[in-house]
């Protein structure tokens, strides 16, 4: 009784395991597995995480521009129609570049996914002129600190 058993669930996980007529897995998959049982995460979709710095809960925003806009994002055509503007909103700061020691507020955020099917994990915070300047390029995939006009 006991090989039958086995044999039965080798012969069903043999079976979920077989890739479907259009190249995917039986789920109806698409694309690398590694992105989470089968799914593929699209060419720009992202995770914003937003800490204001003022006591007030953190927040998390998911934004997808790919022909059409979705997510949580509370701008979410502002921001995907703001970053198709840019070449490369995610790119990191350099190492050698010298910023002016000033402090812009207390916010920080991480933006990770994709962007143009490329990995982003970005962190950013207004703790120099260069981190500023940063993060006031990506707004409104940011919000702007509270009584401050963004640079640009």
């Amino acid at each position: 009784m006991r090989r039958l058993l086995t044999l039965a669930l080798v012969v069903s996980l043999a079976a979920c395991a077989e890739p479907s007529a259009d190249g995917g897995g039986a789920a109806g998959g698409s694309g690398d597995p590694a992105a989470g049982g089968g799914i593929s995460q699209a060419d720009d979709d992202l995770l914003v995480h937003v800490d204001r710095g003022d006591g007030t809960p953190a927040e998390d925003w998911t934004l997808t521009c790919v022909g059409f806009v979705e997510g949580t994002h509370p701008q979410a055509e502002a921001a995907c129609a703001h970053l198709a503007g840019l070449d490369d909103p995610f790119a990191p700061l350099p190492d050698d570049v010298a910023c002016t020691e000033q402090y812009g507020g207390p916010e920080t955020a991480r933006v990770t996914g994709r962007w143009h099917g490329e990995p982003v994990d970005l962190e950013l915070a207004r703790s120099d002129g260069c981190l500023i300047t940063q993060w006031d390029s990506l707004v409104p995939l940011l919000p702007p600190p509270i009584g401050v006009d963004p640079i640009g």
